[in-house]
């Protein structure tokens, strides 16, 4: 990437960028989105409904129903997992938060080299909530709810894309600032705002975006991604009402990408919205394993080590597990003693498979995390900083993994992309499965979760997306 350019008031660089945005969000047809990309947002979406199911039964989801039900009027908007219809802003809270509760959510890959994943934005848990509320309301077709979700997606991913990394390595949370972005984009294309009108929502959104990263391994990093999704359709509603904003807020000196990063490379956004498609490059990864997604190419070569040799627990004497600081820095819980720890620890992720021989929902819960066995193989973890690892690039989640047996024998191996990302990608089938688990996990009924993944197969060909909320409420 090149060095970050600082907006200057007397400078005319960068000039219209948020004009720029609005008028992709204002001129974007369903009809000439490729159909490649429109099936890889269907696996998407079918994803981030399962996410929120199984978010809906996480203690998470038990304090927000409690939340919303006591500052919530009646609405037409559905709160997955529940009986509750809602406005649509306390509908994108909820399933926001629901969605990003597991940390099971889809991840954005990244363009430049010096990019700490695409500064790890998870692209649907802002944005499809948003698109999903606004959509039921409006009653609109799969298509439009498709192009919807495409367009807040993109202007998610490319605006996180353009930031400045100090962003992120600083201590903003991307999934929380970017997204915010990605739900009012959603929200005002489904709402047919005029250009002017998108770009006041974006004015409003962008100064209602937050996050900090310290919150990570707690119970407000997930509500980072729910309040992104509300925050974006409040300022579609304020802009409804008639609230004025800055309509310059991307490229200002005094606007988002200066205030949050310091700067931003106008290349990576000017130009370059749906062209291509983030879907289609560098694309986004889905997860296989509920935790944070830089544990997740190391976990996929650890489990390929486990069954391809038959380790057995009792036979692990020592463990090095060696990344880039940028991910050290992100995974800062070594000995965890809650399913939030647990999800931003390598040692954890690395021992449960080596324990259980896979980490799936119930392996992040709190009685199986402080059970002896696991914690007994923690201590049997190394997490360095690697040297390979370092050169590989932040845009990489390389991971050099070294096990050391009783018998003297080294066993190697060394992921550079995980499962679910597009170099190995999941199938609608797998996907599928992966609904399914999480579907159960919420004692969701069978019939409606295989109604859905049919659905959503055929999404293009829905009339009504409001048809879909049967399936997803009580």
């Amino acid at each position: 990437m090149k060095k970050a350019y600082t907006p200057n008031i007397n400078s005319s660089k960068g000039k219209d960028l948020t004009k720029y945005v609005s008028k992709f969000i204002y001129d974007t047809k369903f009809k000439n989105i490729p159909t490649n990309v429109v099936e890889l947002a269907k696996k998407h979406i079918l994803d981030g409904f399962g996410l929120a199911l199984s978010g809906s039964v996480a203690r998470t989801g038990n304090y927000l129903f409690k939340h919303i039900k006591k500052n919530s009027a009646k609405g037409k908007a559905t709160v997955i997992g529940s009986k509750m219809k809602v406005p649509s802003q306390f509908a994108a809270l909820a399933n926001g938060v629901g969605i990003h509760s597991d940390d099971y959510d889809d991840t954005q890959l990244a363009v430049g080299s010096d990019r700490v994943y695409g500064l790890l934005t998870h692209p649907t848990a802002p944005c499809l909530p948003s698109a999903f509320a606004e959509g039921e309301i409006n009653k609109i077709s799969g298509k439009d709810f498709l192009n919807a979700y495409l367009i807040g997606v993109d202007v998610e991913c490319k605006v996180s894309e353009a930031m400045s990394p100090r962003h992120y390595q600083h201590g903003f949370h991307s999934t929380a600032t970017c997204g915010t972005l990605a739900s009012a984009a959603a929200a005002s294309k489904i709402r047919k705002f005029s250009v002017e009108k998108i770009q006041q929502s974006l004015g409003i959104a962008a100064s209602l975006s937050a996050g900090l990263r310290e919150n990570f391994g707690t119970m407000t990093k997930p509500l980072h991604a729910g309040r992104a999704a509300e925050s974006g359709v409040i300022a579609c509603d304020l802009v409804d009402y008639g609230w004025s904003a800055a309509d310059k807020i991307l490229e200002s000196p005094r606007g988002f990408f200066q205030a949050h990063g310091g700067g931003y490379d106008l290349d990576s956004v000017k130009g370059k919205l749906g062209r291509p498609w983030t879907f289609k490059s560098p694309g986004i990864s889905i997860k296989p394993h509920p935790c944070g997604s830089l544990t997740h190419p190391g976990m996929t070569k650890m489990l390929e080590l486990i069954n391809k040799f038959d380790i057995k627990p009792d036979q692990v004497v020592r463990v090095d597990v060696g990344t880039n600081h940028n991910m050290q820095n992100a995974l800062i819980h070594h000995k965890p003693k809650n399913e939030f720890q647990a999800k931003f620890s390598m040692e954890y992720s690395m021992a449960i498979l080596l324990v259980q021989r896979r980490a799936y929902i119930p392996e992040y819960q709190d009685k199986r995390i402080n059970k002896p066995d696991v914690q007994s193989m923690l201590k049997k973890i190394n997490f360095y900083k690697n040297q390979k690892a370092e050169a590989a690039g932040y845009d990489k989640m390389t991971t050099i993994i070294d096990i050391h047996l009783k018998n003297g024998k080294k066993i190697s191996g060394r992921g550079d992309f995980g499962k679910g990302s597009p170099s190995i990608p999941m199938s609608y089938d797998e996907v599928a499965d992966k609904f399914l688990g999480c579907a159960e996990f919420a004692k969701w009924p069978l019939a409606k979760s295989k109604a859905l993944i049919k659905v959503i197969k055929d999404l293009d060909k829905v009339k009504n997306i409001s048809s879909i909320s049967k399936l997803l409420s009580k």
